[in-house]
């Protein structure tokens, strides 16, 4: 939360000339509910099986630059879609960062009523491993602009063109 995905993921897919989709604003639009709404009607297990479900149908589309969100990765079978299908790119910011860039957003359940500098730090601990894990691309975001992530993306794709995921 914070790392700039939808920021970032949407100039990248500019960049490389590619469709943008964000996948908690998909389940919104399908749903016609917010994500708090969501989490405040069906709780945190219910949201997280729809991002499973929109995950695995946006994973199966070419030429696509998409954001999850934060908490995909916390699904064995979310991570094993995302190896399988695509090049993961991790944005990696400072716990600083997203406190700062988080501060002021209301559409964020798991931050809401609580400390949010504490609560980031403990969501981190539980899903660094799994960023890592998944992550063909690390780029530090905080503190940059999106146009010099972007640029480092794009360099370190290039670099992975023998890879033959990213052949053809």
């Amino acid at each position: 939360m914070g790392a700039g995905k939808s920021t970032i993921g949407r100039a990248l897919a500019t960049q490389l000339g590619k469709r943008f989709a964000d996948c908690d604003h998909e389940i919104e639009f399908r749903t016609g509910a917010s994500i708090p709404l969501i989490f405040e009607i069906e709780g945190e297990e219910g949201f997280r099986r729809r991002e499973s479900s929109v995950l695995d149908e946006l994973t199966r589309e070419n030429g696509l630059v998409l954001a999850t969100g934060g908490g995909v990765v916390l699904a064995e079978e979310n991570r094993q879609l995302l190896k399988a299908r695509g090049i993961v790119i991790y944005l990696q910011a400072p716990i600083e960062v997203l406190v700062k860039r988080t501060a002021h957003d209301r559409n964020r359940p798991l931050l809401a009523n609580v400390d949010r500098r504490s609560k980031l730090i403990e969501i981190m601990k539980v899903r660094e491993p799994f960023y890592r894990e998944v992550a063909d691309i690390v780029v530090s975001s905080g503190g940059r602009p999106a146009s010099a992530v972007v640029r480092d993306i794009v360099k370190q794709l290039k670099d992975l063109s023998g890879d033959a995921r990213t052949a053809g």
